[in-house]
């Protein structure tokens, strides 16, 4: 009987050790399946941020393109509107020229009869008329930007003066000057609008 209860208790002996061993070696498989799924899940965060990155380095790259682009377009505009400003402002200068250059011989006929008032000494309250009308005239057109030349005695300027001819000069200061103006011109805005015909003295 002894002998009996002695195989007994080695057979349970050794299913105990068998079941230890497979417990353990269950054990051990869901150890290396966790680390598995752990290895698998901080390569897939790996790979999320490597993508993450990559979407915010490309969206970097399209905000500093379209803020370029805005640049550039913003400074193109700037430039197409102090452009257009200066246009119209120059339009705005020069918008009554050809009325101007119609009206400069009226002018040039108004210097006449007043030079020829003072040279046959005829009647002064006709004078005074015509001078009125002239200053009224030449008032005008000076608000319009015209303004005249004086190149009386001064140094020929081919930028502003037209010579007609040579002549010998009256005295040795006035060689290179001119001597005589045969037609004003005039200045509108600055700008010539009509060269002065001079005689020069050589």
């Amino acid at each position: 009987m002894s002998e009996k209860k002695d195989i007994k208790n080695q057979d349970n002996n050794a299913e105990n050790v068998e079941n230890v061993e497979d417990v353990t070696f269950e054990g051990e498989e869901k150890k290396e399946q966790k680390e598995k799924s752990k290895a698998k899940q901080s390569s897939s965060k790996k790979r999320g941020r490597s993508k993450s990155e990559k979407e915010i380095e490309k969206l970097k790259e399209q905000i500093e393109e379209l803020n370029d682009k805005y640049l550039r377009l913003y400074s193109e505009f700037d430039n197409y509107r102090k452009r257009t400003a200066k246009e119209r402002i120059e339009l705005q200068k020069s918008a009554s020229k050809d009325l101007i250059v119609a009206l400069l011989p009226v002018l040039d006929d108004f210097e006449r009869a007043i030079k020829a008032f003072e040279e046959h000494n005829l009647s002064d309250e006709a004078k005074k008329g015509i001078e009125l009308i002239y200053n009224k005239l030449m008032t005008t057109l000076k608000q319009r930007g015209l303004e005249p030349m004086d190149a009386q005695g001064k140094d020929f300027d081919t930028d502003y003066h037209e010579a007609i001819t040579e002549i010998p000069a009256p005295a040795e200061d006035m060689a290179g000057k001119v001597v005589d103006v045969v037609q004003r011109g005039y200045l509108l805005n600055g700008k010539v609008l009509r060269y002065a015909k001079v005689v020069v003295g050589k």
